[in-house]
């Protein structure tokens, strides 16, 4: 899909491409690591170890939804999957209310810690952008839980801004 080479020549070059069947295990590996800080934070929401196998069964169920776009970020040298993107093109008819609205919905975006500040998710956030644009999409929208603040700082640091708020209490 794109390469972005980085400021230095001797820095790592970023690929980001469409995922593959083939990337299944690698998918399963980055979001467990996304999926221990929910836990860590949220342990009464967010499954503990949910089973390999069905996570991987949720990306390929994926990578067949026509409305879905599965990125995943390489890093040169030897094009090791280093993060990825999972995104939903989000059409809403109009109503009394609102206008009718596209949106790309960014639901999940995992990097390797390795690779963590290499430019990585910034490469696979405008490559969502671009799945938007290309969908004839009007907004780029994602949900950051408040205990992330490394994760609301990226996001508004990349132009994002709060739209909404939503509110708990626990019953």
């Amino acid at each position: 899909m794109a390469y972005l080479p980085s400021a230095r020549h001797h820095e790592p070059v970023i690929r980001i491409r469409g995922a593959s069947k083939g990337d299944g295990p690698r998918l399963v590996e980055l979001h467990a690591s996304v999926q221990d800080v929910h836990v860590r934070h949220r342990p009464d929401w967010f499954v503990a170890q949910p089973g390999e196998e069905e996570v991987k069964a949720d990306f390929e169920a994926a990578l067949s939804d026509p409305r879905v776009s599965i990125l995943v970020a390489e890093l040169s040298p030897g094009l090791a999957v280093v993060g990825y993107a999972l995104a939903r093109v989000v059409k809403r008819d109009s109503s009394t209310e609102a206008h009718a609205r596209s949106a790309v919905m960014l639901e999940q975006l995992g990097v390797a810690p390795d690779a963590s500040r290499a430019g990585v998710g910034s490469a696979l956030l405008e490559a969502v952008r671009e799945v938007g644009r290309e969908a004839g999409c009007q907004s780029l929208v994602t949900n950051v839980w408040s205990f992330n603040t490394p994760a609301r700082g990226f996001y508004e640091a990349s132009g994002l801004v709060p739209r909404t708020q939503q509110l708990e209490q626990n019953l």
